[in-house]
């Protein structure tokens, strides 16, 4: 089941942007990743994290998934004429 994500509009401080934009350069993720990993460590911290909240994607680039085009095996023949 697919869910829509929500969409804020958050107002911040330049400086404070920056930042946490460094901070999320050093741990692989975009800043709007960032600030959603630092909002549920303090959900859950304050015993406030909803059960029914999914999972966060790992940082960094997601791993490939068979089907995506590659590391797939050439098609029979070798596709050449």
């Amino acid at each position: 089941m697919s869910t829509e994500r929500k969409k804020i509009l958050l107002r911040l401080d330049p400086a404070v942007h920056d930042a946490l934009a460094r901070w999320a350069g050093d741990e692989l993720r975009s800043t709007n990743a960032q600030i959603e990993f630092l909002l549920r460590q303090a959900l859950a911290d304050a015993g406030r994290m909803p059960g029914s909240a999914g999972r966060m994607r790992r940082p960094g680039r997601p791993r490939r998934r068979p089907g995506d085009g590659e590391n797939e095996d050439p098609p029979p023949g070798g596709g050449e004429d």
